[in-house]
């Protein structure tokens, strides 16, 4: 590719970068053939970069009609943004709602009313259709649960990101519907076990475990007559806390005799479980607990599933701002395309950019909302 090194000030936004950008980085900052919106350029004055090399065919054969088309797109963008804030404050409402919603079906379980799961679908699909488009809430998720009712936010925040992660895949809308269910009916059967063992503030014994792992059986039989779920659906209920080295329960099964559907239930319990505040621990990292699930826990879970989690909960607009676990706060510059978990950050104090990949001591423990 023919290239001409431009001064960034002199850069259109559309421009495509024509070489890998390195500045005393493991990482590219910027990878070869990207198309250079608004965004990159605040993020190449970050770093100090006063030239890029730039496609000279795709300068000189861009027509000023083109280029006006990529400048409007680049404000919608802008604008769009801006906005998000408000939709945030409104996605919370409806999360709030819902988890009223659901914490009311599951006390009728507790009273043997049987499980309505038409009524339970209508509850989750709303909030995954609103937070794949305002994508920061997957990185917030967490911190919108609380002790209090936690069957209800963790089985609403399953289902949801059962059925983000069936979206990054591709699955079709139908199985996305299914996935998402499934997820939000994993834990239905919680509500035949003994209420002070699920609220013991304590560590359970052995056999108050045995007694917890009974839920994937009751969670089965609450829906297994349901004609609105598929088979696959329910086998993904009754296995989502398989493992596919074979630890997990009810069956200790492994590999390929888990079904996709449990698997993808099952790296979005554990990622919401891991992240959230429990009686009994506090709640922690969302950026830690995705690192350990994808290199400590390897083997354990679909690591297809995992990279599709990460891509939801890593995908964070430039300038997002940011708690690292020293206590210090920044503001994310860079994400690299390798390791998003891990992204360049501008301290706010001293202006100084760290890069996580390679300060692997620290880690990003919250998001400032």
């Amino acid at each position: 590719m023919e290239y001409t090194l431009q001064n960034l000030d002199e850069i259109r936004i559309g421009s495509i970068v024509a070489e890998d950008l390195f500045v005393n980085t493991k990482y590219p900052i910027m990878r070869k053939d990207t198309r250079l919106t608004r965004e990159h350029l605040e993020v190449l004055r970050a770093f100090n970069v006063t030239k890029v090399p730039v496609s000279i065919e795709n300068i000189f054969n861009r027509s000023e009609e083109e280029i006006l088309e990529l400048n409007n797109k680049e404000r919608v963008i802008v604008e769009k943004n801006n906005s998000l804030p408000l939709n945030k404050t409104n996605f919370k409402t409806l999360y709030n709602e819902s988890v009223s919603n659901f914490y009311k079906e599951f006390s009728s379980w507790e009273a043997g009313v049987k499980v309505d799961v038409a009524k339970l679908r209508h509850i989750v699909m709303p909030l995954i259709d609103r937070a794949m488009q305002e994508k920061q809430i997957f990185s917030l998720l967490n911190s919108y649960s609380s002790i209090d009712k936690y069957i209800a936010h963790h089985s609403l925040a399953v289902g949801m990101l059962s059925g983000a992660i069936a979206r990054k895949l591709q699955y079709t809308s139908g199985q996305i519907n299914q996935i998402a269910t499934a997820g939000l009916l994993a834990d239905v059967g919680m509500a035949k076990i003994d209420q002070k063992i699920r609220e013991k503030k304590t560590p359970l014994t052995e056999n108050e475990f045995s007694e917890i792992k009974k839920h994937t059986i009751f969670s089965f039989q609450a829906i297994k007559d349901s004609p609105l779920l598929k088979p696959e659906t329910k086998l993904g209920i009754f296995q989502h806390h398989e493992r596919l080295d074979g630890s997990g329960y009810p069956k200790g099964e492994k590999m390929e005799n888990i079904s996709l559907v449990a698997q993808i239930i099952a790296v979005a319990d554990v990622y919401h479980a891991m992240t959230s505040e429990r009686i009994y621990r506090a709640r922690a990292s969302s950026f830690k607990v995705l690192e350990m699930i994808k290199e400590e826990e390897f083997g354990k879970y679909n690591i297809e599933a995992v990279n599709a989690l990460i891509s939801l909960v890593c995908d964070l607009p430039i300038s997002t701002r940011v708690r690292l676990s020293d206590g210090e706060l920044g503001e994310i510059i860079f994400i690299h395309r390798d390791s998003p978990m891990r992204p360049m950050i501008r301290l706010s104090e001293t202006g100084q950019i760290l890069d996580l990949a390679a300060k692997r001591s620290l880690h990003i423990e919250s998001i400032i909302d």
